[in-house]
This record gives structure tokens, C-alpha cells and sequence, in this order.
């Protein structure tokens, strides 16, 4: 096993941790949580998990082989550096270059440009030969302050959140006000654990975020609504994206007509632009919640997310599922979510 770090996004304080652990379980990667720092992670295991992570999250942003982690301070930085053998990480002819992120305002006396300067320097004393590039270097030597922490190591994958912004609701040919943004679908995803080819169900799939998420690591997609135009419309956003589902259902979620799912990663109908016939989202989810019991494995789990006020955590465990994790996402001041994930017993 090898020591990882990963720079998590800050969007929100405790999606990212869960929704990388959740990736790692998913794709059965062997690893030891070795310290959690502010939008930092450090673990303990193979580098091939790295490819993983890259093709699965949304809410990782850098994924880097460990050299070295100290205090943020200066002296000790440059002690760790050059007892550090950065002539074992570089080939022949390649170049590269040092960048360090802050975290917020982590030890606001560490100059960042001059640390990696002095860094920069203490790769070339290692390896004379070795070559600068600031623009386009084959190696990235990657460092980040955080609270009163520094780590440092070889960056390995680097994810842009550029492709989730162009899968918003509003980018895609069908529009729903509804719609999931693709970063918060994907996350759920993640967090119900499916592996490839497992069969994952949205019933109350809206404009299909969840499904095209889902379809695009590599699961078979099933989705449901009961409205006909929802469905049509999923069925355009999923064209768009090169997917074809393995059915898309006109149906009412309270009772629902199928009798398997791998796991389900939903999000039920509330606010004044959704459509829940007349009754309310607690009183939708609960019968749901009843029916997904019996379509799911044991241990099959279920990502749901609702406003906070229909207390989701509370109606899965009295339904018969067990807790695994809840996180709150504030979205504006009418509408705190709730994302519960839920394992069958």
C-alpha cells in the first residue's frame, strides 16, 4: 500500500469525505483512513484506486502520491524536502513543476509563491538535470496548506469540475426547474455504492440528472415518474449523452413495478414547480420507502434526498432500513435538503 492524499472540494463539510469513501468501498479498493484535514484526506492504499476515484467523483479535485507531511511551517517544510529522494519520482528528460494550494486561510505567514519556489529548488538539487515548465509539465509536485498542516507529494489526477457545469439542468435539451445540479446527482450516485453494470433506479427520476450520472460510470439505468412528459424528457437528456436506459416507466412510485434494484439514488418531488398529486412529500415517501424495501437486496442501499423537514433518516429507519450516513445541504433559505443514505437490512 502506498500513502494517498486527495484535495477535496469545499462546497459543502462533509459530502466530499463520504462520497470518497463511498467509491472506494463501491469499487472494493483495500484502504486505511489515515488522517482528515480540512478539504484534505490521507490514506493508506494502492495507487490504483487513483483511477477510480478519477472516474467516478465529483467532489474530489486532486488525487496525489504522499512524499511528505509536517507541520505548516517553513524550516520544517524545507528539512522534510531535502530528506526527500525527488529524483525516484522523475524520468529521464521529464520536467516539471511545484504548486501549492491554500486552504482557506491556513497559516496565513507561510508565503505560498516563495514555498514553492524553495521547493522547486530542492527537486532541482535532487535532480540537476531536471527541467522547469510553469505551463505544461509532465510531472506536477503538488502541495496544500491546511489549518496547521502541510502535505506534499506527486499529483496523479487532477479532476475538473468543468464537465459537471456543462450537465447543469440548464445546459440540457430538456429543462425542468426540478432538475438535480450533475455535480449533487453524481455525488448521490456515489454515496448508494453501485459498482459497474449494477442496475441502479430512480423513481422519481424528473429530467434524468440521476440517470445520466449514473449511466456515465458504467451503470444500467432504470427510471420512473409519473408524469409522461418527465419521462419523455429523460428520455431526450439521456439521447443527448449517448445512454440508453434499460427502461424508462410511466408510474406511480407508490407502487412500484419492478421487482429488483441493485440500489436506488432518488429524489422525490416538493416545491411549488413539482407535481405530487395532491399529496405531501412525506406522505409519497413513506409508502415508497415501504415499496423500495422490497425491490432492494439485503444490505442494497437507497440515497434520498428531501427537505429537511420530512425528516428522511427518520422514516427509512421506521420503515426497516438502517442509517448509514445524513448530510444537510443548505440551498436557499426555503429549502434545506436532507441526504440520507439507507441500507436494507
Amino acid at each position: 500500500m502506498s500513502r494517498l492524499f486527495f484535495l477535496l472540494s469545499g462546497e459543502h463539510p462533509t459530502l466530499p469525505v463520504s462520497e470518497l469513501v463511498s467509491i472506494l468501498e463501491a469499487e472494493k479498493k483495500a484502504f486505511k483512513l489515515a488522517e482528515k484535514l480540512d478539504q484534505v484526506v490521507r490514506i493508506e492504499a494502492d495507487v490504483d484506486c487513483v483511477a477510480s476515484i478519477k472516474r467516478r467523483a465529483a467532489m474530489v479535485r486532486r488525487c496525489c502520491l504522499e512524499l511528505f507531511a509536517c507541520k505548516a511551517e517553513y524550516m520544517e517544510i524545507l528539512e522534510k524536502a531535502s530528506e526527500t529522494p525527488f529524483e525516484d519520482y522523475l524520468l529521464e528528460n521529464e520536467s516539471m513543476v511545484v504548486r501549492i494550494r491554500r486552504v482557506k486561510n491556513s497559516a496565513p505567514t507561510l508565503d505560498r509563491l516563495k514555498l514553492e519556489r524553495d521547493l522547486g529548488a530542492a527537486v532541482v538539487n535532487r535532480k540537476r538535470d531536471v527541467k522547469v515548465d510553469l505551463r505544461n509539465p509532465d510531472k506536477t509536485f503538488f502541495g496544500v496548506i491546511t489549518g496547521n498542516r502541510f502535505v506534499f507529494g506527486v499529483s496523479l489526477a487532477e479532476i475538473l469540475g468543468g464537465e459537471f457545469a456543462s450537465r447543469n439542468p440548464m445546459k440540457k435539451p430538456f429543462f425542468h426547474p426540478t432538475g438535480l445540479p450533475a455535480k449533487l446527482a453524481r455525488c448521490m450516485v456515489n454515496l448508494a455504492r453501485p459498482k459497474e453494470n449494477d442496475l441502479l433506479v430512480d423513481p422519481f427520476c424528473g429530467t434524468g440528472s440521476i440517470l445520466i450520472e449514473a449511466g456515465l460510470i458504467g451503470c444500467q439505468v432504470l427510471g420512473l415518474d409519473v408524469s409522461e412528459k418527465m419521462i419523455k424528457g429523460t428520455r431526450e437528456n439521456l439521447r443527448f449523452y449517448g445512454l440508453d436506459p434499460e427502461g424508462l416507466i410511466v408510474s406511480d412510485s407508490r407502487r412500484l413495478p419492478i421487482s429488483k434494484a441493485d440500489c436506488i439514488v432518488t429524489d422525490p418531488p416538493y416545491g411549488r414547480s413539482s407535481s405530487t398529486l395532491g399529496f405531501t412529500t412525506k406522505q409519497i415517501v413513506e409508502v415508497f420507502l415501504q415499496e423500495a424495501l422490497e425491490v432492494l437486496p439485503s444490505r442494497g442501499k437507497i440515497c434520498i434526498a428531501s427537505p429537511v423537514e420530512v425528516e428522511i433518516s427518520k422514516l427509512g429507519c421506521k420503515s426497516g432500513f438502517r442509517l448509514l450516513e445524513s448530510h444537510l445541504l443548505y440551498v436557499h433559505k426555503s429549502l434545506t435538503r436532507e441526504i440520507s443514505v439507507l441500507e436494507a437490512a
